[in-house]
């Protein structure tokens, strides 16, 4: 499961998570690390755009979070991909910058403890396209697909 901060414009229009710039290098990400996109489950935290694109407050997000946690429950998934410092902070509660946190494993307290990797969001990807930027996600993707390809079905925390 990926879990984005929230719609933009082109996600508001169709209806449907990561579907404009980040998306299609989102699309690029997955099958990278040898997935579809119909094989993972793409949610963001808050579900309806913010004005002018902005990031979400805190109050819009704990408005949603109930929503996202059902999801969460009905999916099940292995392992959790967050992608950037709103889902970080409004999912696990962590104010640490997301340069700070990515790539470390976290886990989250719901259904016996699912494994959460933290990343840059592919729209920060696109605006600081740089070999290092491209490298750390990379890093963290390929970690996320290790955890799933050594403990299928299972959701313990990684260590």
């Amino acid at each position: 499961m990926f879990i984005g901060e929230g719609p933009g414009q082109d996600e508001d229009l169709q209806g449907r998570p990561f579907v404009g710039k980040a998306g299609e290098l989102l699309d690029k990400m997955i099958v990278a690390i040898g997935l579809k996109r119909s094989e993972v489950y793409i949610a963001n935290v808050v579900k309806c755009r913010p004005p002018d694109n902005r990031t979400p407050t805190a109050a819009e997000a704990q408005r949603c979070l109930g929503y996202l946690r059902r999801q969460i429950e009905l999916i099940r998934p292995e392992v959790i991909v967050l992608l950037g410092k709103t889902p970080l902070q409004e999912l696990l509660g962590i104010s640490t910058g997301i340069t700070r946190m990515r790539g470390q494993w976290q886990r989250l307290d719901m259904l016996g403890g699912i494994p959460v990797m933290p990343t840059f969001h592919p729209a920060y990807v696109l605006r600081q396209y740089t070999q290092d930027v491209r490298s750390a996600v990379w890093s963290d993707l390929k970690a996320a697909k290790g955890w799933l390809d050594t403990h299928p079905g299972k959701g313990a925390t990684p260590p």
